[in-house]
């Protein structure tokens, strides 16, 4: 069994039932002992901002904010560097304990050992 999981969400409101998976998956694994890494890219960037996560609505899932509250408890939350920029969002804009990284630490982080990726 992989020791982390790196889960990459390009999914946000455009397409909800794979970004709510995406989180559902993260909150999961962190539930179960698994270390978690979190990675927003693509239209899930929106969801490093304060407030953003409580806006989008999936019938029959479990409410973004506290995906992330459960994710953020024991895992961590990074936010694509050139995702972020395109945005206009930086540092002092995310949700508190959300970080701002590029492709070198996500390429990093992928490439351990004992770690599966997962892409939604």
């Amino acid at each position: 069994m992989a020791k982390k999981l790196v889960i990459k969400v390009t999914a946000g409101a455009d397409a909800p039932e794979r970004c709510s998976q995406a989180f559902t998956v993260a909150a999961v694994a962190v539930a179960s002992g698994v270390e978690v890494s979190l990675w927003l890219t693509g239209e899930s960037a929106w969801f490093a901002l304060p407030g953003k996560a409580a806006e989008f609505e999936l019938p029959h899932s479990a409410p973004l904010p506290d995906l992330i509250e459960s994710v953020q408890a024991a895992g961590t939350i990074t936010l694509c560097t050139q995702c972020a920029v395109r945005r206009d969002i930086g540092e002092k804009d995310v949700l508190e304990g959300v970080r701002i990284a590029g492709a070198q630490v996500f390429v990093s982080e992928i490439m351990a050992d004992g770690v599966q990726a997962l892409v939604y």
